[in-house]
């Protein structure tokens, strides 16, 4: 730069140069962005100034152009510096590079020229993106594939344009007589002004769609992972898709305001016991953003990996009450634009409800745990232990007439003994029920297509299974739910419906799950059934329809004599929403 000044020729009309940087301006502050940075469609304008006004001439305004646009966009210091600098180094080695080939070849005049155009354009394109890529893979940050390609989408786009452009340069220039003044300039160049707006606009746009998807993906994916216990590995996949960032961290605080390390990715995986002062935590309370010279006074920055110069620390509250808090950080300075820090504190917002959720999740499910437990103690008490009570009591009174009395005595011991092996048979039953459940160890298709080939060897019953729409993961208390309800109809179908035929359907539907159990057998009064399952010690149509309110499900039966029955069971969303679609 400080060359080309001390060697600028004589300027004959500075007001064309002044117009010629606008539009180089212009071209330069709507970019078409992409990830790792931008293209701009400025190449036309540069070649235009570059063969009219020189070498020099052109790298004054260009380089001023970009260091203006920097500063306009308040880039940091090492942005505003660096690419002007690259952009006027990757010009100056085209024009050495073109100066010495074009002489290597032997074209009539306007070939050579086009020629020269050509070779001009490859090598401007070829040499910025090279220098470009290089720095990219020599920062710490990733630098995939998938950005590389992205990058060079965009830079093809600009290719092209200034390639058309370049030939309409050298073809117009051709059929030109006299001095071109700033009117043609103005119209000839003004529709690349147009579709340097338009494009930049339109990515904008685009770009801003596919946040406000990524974050629509992000909720309604969370949703599936409430009753999944290792939810963890999903929050990693769904942030990774809204934002990129080098490292990440998600605290969590419980109801006795203790905090725990949920997530830790990155360049080294922390795990809880390394922190020693998260209250530090307890003083975020709104999304806050800390570049290179302020982070060390952030909350755990002694934590973070040294190559890390930015970091947004937003908090996780719900209803005033804070229940957690996520970290994202990046490498260099500055990097978290707006929109970026937007899409996060949403994220936190999201993140909040879905802690609080699974902090009542988890409620419901000790419940229902503490509910099982005292279940089972009933059973003990008013089953095993009443029988077993009864038969010591026989035992006693058969010691005591043994000998006077030998025939009560050994009807007395006959009794026990039949009351003993009952006995026996309800505590298997009830080991049997503590036993991993049959979902659980095989899964719920498999476990259903167990069950009734075990079922069919015992009945000469025609049972079939049918599965609809895509599977998905369910949670276990839904798959046993499930299971359950099919094995109690089943059951009760070969025990009273003198059926020939079952079929059973499960249909995975866009907002439920339905359940239907058919037979074609002799029905039943729902009511004399309901009255009956009351003195029922174990499974009925109560237990059934008090396991389908325990994913919010409801239960239907419809029975008519000779008619047959159907089982009818619809499990809403927010009762079965498991993990990702099963290939």
């Amino acid at each position: 730069m400080f060359y080309s000044i001390m060697n600028l020729p004589s300027i004959k009309n500075p007001f064309l140069l002044l117009f010629l940087m606008a539009f180089i301006l212009i071209c330069e502050y709507y970019p078409m962005p992409f990830r790792k940075g931008n293209s701009s469609l400025t190449f036309p304008v540069i070649y235009l100034i570059y063969l009219v006004h020189g070498l020099e001439i052109t790298i004054v305004l260009y380089f001023i152009s970009v260091l203006l646009t920097a500063l306009l966009n308040k880039r940091p210091i090492r942005i505003i510096f660096f690419n002007p600098a690259q952009l006027v180094l990757s010009l100056t080695l085209v024009h050495i590079f073109n100066a010495w080939i074009m002489p290597l070849t032997q074209f009539s005049e306007f070939p050579a020229t086009l020629l020269s155009f050509l070779v001009f354009i490859s090598s401007f394109y070829l040499i910025n993106n090279l220098i470009v890529d290089i720095v990219l893979f020599l920062r710490p940050e990733k630098y995939s594939f998938s950005i590389w390609a992205e990058k060079g989408r965009g830079e093809i786009f600009s290719f092209s344009i200034s390639l058309v452009y370049g030939f309409l340069i050298h073809f117009l220039g051709e059929r030109s007589s006299g001095e071109v003044d700033v009117f043609s300039y103005f119209f000839f160049l003004s529709p690349l002004i147009f579709l340097a707006i338009i494009s930049s606009t339109i990515i904008r746009l685009r770009a801003d769609k596919q946040r406000l998807k990524a974050l629509f993906h992000f909720s309604s994916e969370l949703n599936k992972s409430i009753p999944i216990i290792d939810w963890e590995d999903n929050i990693k996949i769904l942030l990774n898709k809204v934002v990129s960032y080098e490292e990440s961290f998600l605290f969590t605080r419980d109801e006795k305001k203790t905090w725990r390390l949920a997530i830790s990715e990155g360049y080294q995986k922390l795990h809880n016991e390394q922190f020693e002062d998260l209250e530090e935590l307890n003083r975020v309370r709104v999304t806050t953003v800390y570049n290179k010279g302020e982070l060390n006074s952030s909350p755990l920055s002694k934590y973070f990996n040294d190559h890390i110069h930015a970091a947004v620390y937003a908090p996780l509250i719900l209803d005033h009450e804070l229940v957690g808090c996520l970290i994202l950080t990046k490498t260099r300075t500055k990097s978290f634009v707006v929109q970026d820090v937007h899409s996060i504190s949403t994220i936190a917002n999201q993140l909040a409800i879905f802690l609080k959720t699974q902090m009542l999740f988890s409620e419901k499910e000790q419940r229902i745990l503490l509910e099982e437990r005292n279940r089972i103690a009933h059973d003990i008490h008013d089953g095993i232990a009443q029988t077993l009570a009864g038969a010591v009591m026989k035992l006693d009174i058969a010691e005591k007439k043994v000998t006077s009395e030998p025939k009560v005595a050994q009807s007395l011991i006959s009794d026990s003994n039949n009351v003993l092996r009952k006995g026996l048979k309800e505590i298997r039953d009830s080991i049997y029920a503590l036993r991993p459940y049959p979902t659980e160890q095989v899964g719920l298709h498999t476990a259903i297509n167990n069950k009734i080939d075990e079922l069919s060897q015992e009945t000469d019953l025609d049972i079939s299974f049918e599965s609809r729409g895509i599977q998905i993961r369910l949670s276990l208390l839904t798959e046993k739910v499930i299971f359950s309800i099919i094995q109690e109809s089943i059951r009760n179908c070969m025990k009273h419906a003198q059926a020939s035929k079952i079929n059973v359907l499960l249909s995975y539907q866009k907002e439920q799950i339905y359940l239907k159990v058919k037979d074609n057998g002799i029905g039943f009064s729902l009511y004399e059934a309901m009255t009956a399952a009351m003195k029922e010690p174990h499974y009925g149509i109560i237990q059934m329809n008090e396991d389908a309110a325990k994913v919010g499900a409801t239960l239907q039966i419809d029975s008519r004599e000779i008619s047959g029955t159907e089982i009818i069971v619809r499990i809403p969303k927010l009762g079965y929403e498991g993990e990702e679609v099963i290939d």
